[in-house]
């Protein structure tokens, strides 16, 4: 095990580090989520003419999906705090002649120059605020009265076994700080009765959740072993904690890791683990 430990797991610099790798390996990882976000649009289920905010919208994806739904005489406007993916959400609608709009700004305090939403969408863009409440407050101050939000977040991590053996590789090597509960990342929302407390503090009402459990492929569909051992260890902040450990390090841990994805390898799918989020909505 490497003798230096991290002083804490920091928090994702959406708008700087995070936002690079994600649009660095913004194919592979929206192809291990997409079955997830294709679930909560099924369960939203929106109508042509409906307004809907696309919260942390990444490089567009969902937007899209968004804009086609509710058509011309609707609106899909896509709001990240990450400069580099807005610009790539804005050239993917421009070269599909979408009607989808995208805003960059931190929602927890921006303003929109717009007539209330009707809708409120996010997948996996809602558990980075560092005061959430305010920032659903936020939020919801740009909803019509009763709009209805759709929210995907991750279950907890022992749910999710992408991320369980991710982990384990890594704490074979270096020294890990455990999880802050309810901590601004992918996590913040693993539990429900938080979520629920959460939104109930900011105006909402009506929550119910409903679970999503299935297989996700790391590194994107048909991705090999070492291509997701290359996708981990860059864009994944378990690739950070090792590469501060030394070459070594890095070295032995990237061996590790390609054998344990080669265990849960199949042929013409990919890397194959197992993942649980939850599809929660409420109502402004």
């Amino acid at each position: 095990m490497g003798g230096a430990a991290p002083e804490a797991l920091k928090g994702e610099d959406w708008a700087g580090e995070m936002g690079a790798r994600w649009l660095a390996s913004l194919d592979r990882f929206e192809g291990m989520i997409a079955p997830i976000g294709k679930a909560l649009l099924a369960r939203a289920a929106y109508a042509p003419g409906e307004r809907v905010l696309d919260l942390g919208c990444g490089g567009g994806a969902t937007t899209l999906a968004i804009a086609e739904a509710v058509g011309s005489e609707g609106a899909a406007l896509g709001l990240d705090i990450a400069p580099m993916l807005i610009e790539q959400a804005e050239a993917r609608a421009a070269a599909a002649g979408s009607t989808a709009r995208f805003v960059c700004a931190d929602a927890a305090t921006a303003t929109l120059d717009e007539p209330p939403f009707d809708r409120l969408f996010s997948r996996f863009g809602s558990m980075f605020f560092e005061a959430p409440v305010p920032a659903f407050a936020n939020l919801r101050a740009m909803l019509a009265p009763g709009a209805r939000i759709d929210l995907a977040v991750w279950a907890h991590p022992r749910d999710n076994a992408w991320m369980m053996e991710v982990m384990g590789v890594v704490r074979a090597h270096v020294e890990v700080p455990p999880a802050v509960p309810r901590a601004p990342g992918p996590f913040a929302f693993e539990d429900l009765a938080y979520l629920e407390e959460v939104l109930t503090g900011a105006g909402f009402t009506g929550f119910a959740a409903e679970a999503y459990q299935g297989e996700q492929p790391v590194g994107g569909p048909g991705a090999t072993p070492e291509e997701a051992t290359d996708f981990v260890l860059a864009s994944m902040a378990a690739g950070r904690i090792l590469a501060e450990q030394g070459e070594d390090v890095l070295a032995s841990a990237r061996a590790d890791l390609a054998a344990m994805f080669a265990r849960h390898h199949r042929a013409g799918e990919g890397v194959m683990l197992a993942c649980k989020a939850w599809l929660v909505s409420a109502r402004a």
